[in-house]
């Protein structure tokens, strides 16, 4: 049976108990014996009797798509949130009209316990429509939030070669400058830094090229 395991930071792999072939599909299996199509990349290493190998969904899915289903969860929950959040304007307008002139409440007439009955269906729903307002409002930031996220490229798609290649590139190129004085230091440790962003997308390029290349 293949499983997953987790090689790095957004990536898992295929460990397999027998050999696979580039290109060949295969079925991994997740912790909840769901299981999926994945497409076999390249053997990443062997292990305790195991081979890992990089793999990418058949259907398509990625982070990417997640994100987009994601943004579509919270977008489509907001919708509902506004539905009933108009549901409850509504019922709280029921009695609008008999409220609006502000009649007094008759103690101990028959009509006090209906009288009270209004104003405090009124109030609840009308309660319930601005927490139903608020949650709208939080699922469209969350919505926005997966939306941005629509187009990140990770280290577990096979995109992410040419995405840190331009990394490393952009990163070297301005490491070399502030040596060589043509971008000024802002601090004293701006150089240090500058080679540390180089060494990080030197890292995550190797590490792409690694599973995909």
């Amino acid at each position: 049976m293949n499983t997953y395991s987790k090689y790095c930071p957004n990536v898992f792999v295929a460990k397999c108990e027998e050999r696979h072939e580039k290109g060949e599909t295969i079925l991994v299996t997740t912790k909840y014996s769901k299981e999926n199509e994945h497409i076999v990349h390249n053997l990443v290493m062997e292990c305790g009797g195991f081979f890992y190998y990089s793999i990418t969904r058949a259907d398509g899915f990625n982070c990417q798509e997640r994100a987009k289903r994601k943004a579509e969860k919270y977008e489509q929950a907001a919708i509902n949130a506004d539905r009933r959040s108009k549901e409850f304007f509504q019922k709280s307008e029921k009695h609008a009209d008999f409220l609006s002139l502000g009649e007094p409440i008759k103690v101990g007439h028959h009509s006090e316990r209906r009288h009270r009955k209004m104003i405090e269906d009124a109030w609840n729903n009308t309660g319930k429509m601005v927490a139903e307002m608020d949650k709208a409002e939080a699922y469209r930031d969350k919505a926005e939030a997966w939306e941005r996220h629509s187009e990140d490229i990770n280290l577990s798609m096979p995109e992410s070669i040419e995405y840190y290649r331009a990394r490393l590139e952009k990163a070297t190129a301005y490491h070399q400058a502030m040596k060589e004085g043509k971008i000024e230091r802002s601090h004293s440790y701006s150089l240090t830094y500058a080679k540390k962003a180089v060494n990080e997308a030197q890292k995550n390029y190797d590490i792409a090229v690694k599973l995909w290349g």
